[in-house]
């Protein structure tokens, strides 16, 4: 299916790991121009394999999402680099913290900044050149943010809050630029917590696969980019302001 990215201008937050990667990789071959964002420069064996295939078209900038100052000066460098960007992916995302009641303020706003501040700085950033570009953007959220699944508290409000500031973003953005949200809920990435888990206790992790998910396993980064790749695509030209849950069924609210 051509779905006709070849030429765009990508960026993708957090796009050099797990799931990030994978979008990144998968508009890479659809001729796409990519820009992932990180925190530091990856040196990864699979990172360097495709930046040495798409050794013109695979670009990083280290950026810390949570400063909009870093994503300014990003976004200028991309202007001046590669060109004004097409679509966004904003992806970064980050489930770890306690399991208190109502975490400490401290611990709050930490996970508040990487759930969501860096989805709100991204846009703020970046909006100016979509709607230039009449582009796209697609959070990357959580079935946290839809039922509660046991996930803590902070993450899931983050999570709740990115879909309902997209929701928002998508009307007022409208009809230059479209806004719509993956909702992923458990996906396998080697460098992510469900290989620990399963090291550590392979039976619950195996009994929560069989009792909450009628699929009975992973997601798996591929299933998250593929929707991201076709919602980037004309072939979605007539979706905004939705949600895609891609969970194997675990949800059943939404």
């Amino acid at each position: 299916m051509d779905l006709n990215l070849k030429g765009k201008v990508v960026l993708v937050t957090g796009g050099t790991r797990g799931i990030g990667f994978q979008i990144s990789k998968d508009f890479l071959y659809e001729g796409a121009k990519v820009l992932a964002i990180g925190k530091k420069q990856p040196n990864s064996s699979s990172f360097n394999e495709i930046k040495n295939i798409f050794k013109d078209s695979f670009f990083f900038y280290a950026c810390d999402v949570t400063n909009e100052t870093s994503l300014e000066e990003c976004s200028q460098w991309c202007q001046q680099e590669i060109g004004s960007i097409d679509i966004v992916v904003s992806n970064v995302g980050n489930g770890s913290s306690t399991q208190e009641k109502i975490t400490a303020t401290k611990q709050w706003n930490k996970v508040w900044d990487v759930n969501f501040t860096s989805a709100l700085n991204t846009a703020r950033v970046f909006t100016p050149e979509l709607i230039k570009s009449n582009g796209t953007i697609i959070f990357i959220s959580s079935i946290a943010g839809l039922e509660f699944i046991g996930a803590p508290i902070d993450y899931s409000t983050a999570k709740s809050a990115l879909l309902a500031f997209a929701k928002s973003l998508s009307y007022r953005l409208a009809p230059n630029v479209r806004v719509n949200v993956v909702v992923p809920g458990n996906v396998w990435t080697e460098d992510g917590t469900w290989p620990n888990k399963m090291n550590e206790n392979p039976e619950s992790v195996q009994k929560m696969l069989i009792e909450k998910v009628p699929l009975q396993r992973f997601g798996h980064p591929k299933d998250i980019s593929d929707i991201v790749l076709f919602l980037s695509s004309e072939r979605a030209s007539f979706i905004t302001g939705s949600n895609f849950v891609i969970d194997g069924g675990q949800t059943v609210g939404f």
